[in-house]
């Protein structure tokens, strides 16, 4: 069977034929949000054009790797990311968390479009994550432990690396964008919950949910990466209000709230 290492090494040194840039950040852009990628200066490659790397299925997930400068840092961006329920395993979703790492990226950025839980939020809110639950029931690390990438048993319990919350609530306050805290649950999806299902998830202390990012920020953990989390609310989760739930109205209120985002996230960088 061919090993995580060489399936990592076949991708990284595909990329690196491409362009020689050497990213210190990596960010992954959530439905709707991949707009942020055309202010890169830099070069894009198609999923399917890299090695080992699987391909985006889903509306609003342009499928590319873009790699160059924004805001005076070094990215690697994925235009787009993979999910556990387009039938990829958690090894394959989170490999390209391990290539932005080898390829130099210390810290990584991950955004989301989710459903508001909190009843204080309102489509359109940014939130910032302070803390996920995983309910996937799943995780990436399961199976032989690769001690080059990573310990046998992380510690989560600064997976959102206070450093980068404390400068993204500086950022925000400084440019006048309004940004909400919370916990993100994470589920296998793709049908979206049920209003019981929300209900237990505000129970146990969740803000927000999605069917993402939450195996990323556990493979950036793993690989000592610093994780800041961001959630684009797009819509509040099924029984809060008597909205039908659709795919259409996450697109059309991250296309609405896309120009703040980029604001915040290339704020940030800039301070980095």
């Amino acid at each position: 069977m061919e090993s995580i290492a060489s399936r990592l090494a076949e991708s990284c040194d595909y990329i690196r034929e491409i362009t020689t840039v050497k990213p210190t950040v990596g960010i992954i852009l959530g439905s709707g949000l991949g707009d942020l990628a055309a202010q890169m200066d830099g070069v894009a490659i198609p999923y399917k054009e890299i090695p080992k790397f699987p391909v985006s299925t889903v509306e609003g997930h342009a499928g590319r790797l873009v790699i160059g400068r924004l805001a005076g840092q070094s990215c690697v961006m994925m235009q787009g990311r993979f999910h556990y329920y387009e039938g990829y395993s958690l090894a394959e979703v989170t490999h390209p968390i391990r290539v932005m790492k080898l390829l130099g990226a210390s810290t990584l950025i991950v955004t989301n479009a989710a459903g508001g839980i909190n009843p204080s939020f309102s489509p359109g809110d940014l939130m910032l994550i302070t803390d996920h639950i995983n309910l996937i029931g799943a995780n990436p690390l399961r199976g032989p432990n690769d001690d080059i990438l990573g310990p046998r048993f992380p510690d989560l319990s600064l997976a959102y690396h206070p450093d980068l919350l404390d400068l993204t609530r500086k950022v925000a306050r400084d440019n006048g964008i309004d940004l909400q805290e919370g916990v993100y649950a994470a589920l296998a999806g793709p049908s979206y919950e049920t209003p019981a299902e929300i209900r237990f998830l505000r129970i146990i202390g969740a803000d927000a949910v999605g069917m993402s990012t939450v195996p990323e920020v556990i493979a950036g953990v793993h690989g000592g990466m610093r994780v800041l989390g961001i959630s684009c609310i797009t819509n509040m989760a099924a029984g809060i209000t008597k909205t039908i739930l659709s795919h259409g109205e996450v697109m059309e209120v991250a296309e609405r709230v896309k120009e703040r985002f980029a604001r915040l996230i290339t704020a940030v960088l800039a301070e980095l």
